[in-house]
């Protein structure tokens, strides 16, 4: 059984920082691409951050320079270290891990709320 499991989100300042985890279980974690989405109130789901099987990296326009994904494949833990937060990155922040190689597979974390208010 697949889960993703994320922690680490929570209440902060304005200018703050958070770090957010995913451990993966029942997946082969060093083939999937792994990324981060969110999805704030009123507003559809959108891609935060992704990085590849060979540690390629892409972010949204909105995150760059701010938040760095990372993983660890021994871990089976993907990361979203996130810096210099503003209200607008409040959002539910999911966990994603995506097989591209035949056959594909598409799975979700449950989701962690960040909140970014003074």
């Amino acid at each position: 059984q697949v889960q993703l499991v994320e922690s680490g989100g929570g209440l902060v300042q304005p200018g703050g920082s958070l770090t957010l985890s995913c451990a993966a279980s029942g997946i082969i974690f060093s083939i999937y691409t792994m990324g981060w989405y969110r999805q704030a109130p009123g507003k559809q789901r959108e891609l935060v951050a992704e990085i590849s099987t060979n540690g390629n990296t892409n972010y949204a326009d909105s995150v760059k320079g701010r938040f760095t994904i990372s993983r660890d494949n021994a871990k089976n833990t993907v990361y979203l270290k996130m810096n210099s937060l503003k209200p607008e990155d409040t959002a539910v922040y999911y966990c994603n891990a995506q097989k591209i190689v035949f056959p594909t597979r598409n799975y979700w974390g449950q989701g962690t709320q960040v909140t970014v208010s003074s």
